[in-house]
């Protein structure tokens, strides 16, 4: 009986109660009360009357020890438990809270499904406290600037090969895109950014780090130093072709919306592409193409101001040559260029010291000179020169002269022994 008289309450409630018993005592008056509590005159009225009812159990909630009527069946729950376990491994509360609503049709909040992890002691990923560092303003225009990089990461799991994903992230909005590719260098950067402006338009700036591919690491020669010329990579010279302006960040922190986003991918991206079975970088491309629409339909915002940045593309076909590695090689006098550990031979009638080698984002090469295309092919084999044959010694036969040579003349023979004679007696005379 003791243990049945017992009531629990908090101590708010306790405060309550003794306020209340004071307004029952007429120690002051239920407005009084009704001011100590915050509450209004009717709902003391109704507290007051419940406690003369009950007692002190008249100050608890009604609703204690009783089961809500909006409460998940446990059917439910052990089935959301068991997906989260199973199919979700390692999902975050508010990643397996849209798949359940979206894949099974079952509407759970993401606090609800945070406690039944608690609960079922279910492992998953969360953040983790990080310094605190200045936030940077976003820009008011779409299109002003897009943070660009590249996130190492095996992005398949161990089902397919490690890869790196090439990410632009509009500065404004948070329109995100991105790609996947065999590795960060040139050509993955010039075919991402070829793909994103046939999409978007070009951007007035791209904010990047100082990878090798972004920015040029070689000295000044004498000459750019004399012009005040800085090196600059073939990314960098395709952007100022384009004019678009390339500003260079000085720590991962700088551009903190894309590593951002990158954090968020290994965590969604990664389970999503496990889910539907992806394992190669092909597959990838093709998920992502289906995929990032309806991402940034989620999480893209409003720019701050109407107006959109980004411009039209003038000349498309010149793209392809403008986003290009484009270097000068020697044209030898066999008309044959070297290039790339590899040797080709110019069919083409042209007259020059250097050619342009052009290498596309397609895998595709061209040599051009003055903007003509010309026509090579590769050399696989390299003819190796023939022996030139030993030649035989020349034997020059004495040739004798007829005796009507002038120089078998008598007058001719005359001479000589004259000059004979002059010389043997200048002998005897020394």
């Amino acid at each position: 009986m003791a243990e049945e008289d017992r009531i629990t309450m908090s101590q708010k409630e306790s405060n309550r109660l003794y306020v209340i018993g004071q307004a029952i005592d007429k120690a002051i008056t239920q407005g009084q009360a009704a001011a100590l509590l915050s509450l209004s005159d009717r709902q003391v009225r109704r507290i007051v009357r419940n406690v003369k009812q009950e007692g002190n159990a008249g100050i608890c909630h009604k609703s204690r020890g009783k089961r809500a009527h909006n409460r998940i069946a446990e059917k439910i729950k052990a089935k959301v438990t068991t997906l989260c376990r199973d199919t979700y491994k390692e999902f975050g509360p508010t990643h397996a809270s849209e798949k359940l609503l979206t894949v099974h049709n079952i509407k759970v909040s993401d606090e609800t499904l945070r406690g039944w992890f608690q609960e079922e002691h279910i492992p998953y990923k969360s953040r983790k406290k990080r310094p605190h560092r200045q936030w940077r303003k976003r820009k008011a225009y779409r299109g002003e600037m897009v943070q660009m990089d590249g996130s190492h990461y095996d992005w398949f799991e161990g089902r397919g090969p490690k890869c790196v994903l090439m990410g632009y992230s509009d500065d404004a909005t948070g329109v995100v895109y991105a790609r996947l590719y065999e590795y960060e260098g040139t050509l993955p950067a010039m075919d991402s950014f070829k793909r994103y402006i046939r999409l978007y338009g070009l951007p007035r700036s791209v904010y990047l780090d100082r990878h090798s591919t972004y920015k040029s690491m070689a000295k000044q020669t004498i000459e750019e130093e004399l012009n005040d010329i800085r090196p600059m990579s073939h990314f960098e010279k395709s952007l100022a072709e384009l004019d678009v302006e390339v500003i260079h960040a000085y720590s991962p922190q700088a551009k903190g919306r894309i590593e951002r986003l990158f954090g968020t991918f290994q965590d969604r991206v990664v389970k999503e592409m496990r889910l539907a079975g992806v394992t190669n970088i092909a597959e990838g491309n093709t998920f992502l193409d289906g995929y990032l629409p309806e991402y940034n339909r989620k999480f893209a915002k409003e720019a701050a101001k109407q107006a959109n940045y980004h411009r039209p593309i003038v000349n498309k076909r010149a793209l392809d040559t403008i986003l290009s590695i484009r270097t000068e090689r020697a044209l030898r006098n066999d008309f044959t260029v070297a290039h790339d550990k590899k040797l080709y031979q110019i069919k083409s009638n042209v007259r020059a010291k250097k050619v342009t080698v052009e290498e596309r984002t397609d895998g595709s090469m061209r040599i051009l000179h003055n903007g003509l295309r010309l026509k090579f092919k590769e050399i696989h084999v390299r003819t190796l020169k023939e022996d030139s044959p030993v030649k035989k010694p020349r034997f020059i036969r004495a040739r004798t002269q007829p005796a009507t040579h002038p120089w078998k003349s008598p007058a001719r023979a005359m001479a000589k022994a004259r000059m004979q004679r002059q010389t043997a007696s200048q002998n005897r005379t020394f």
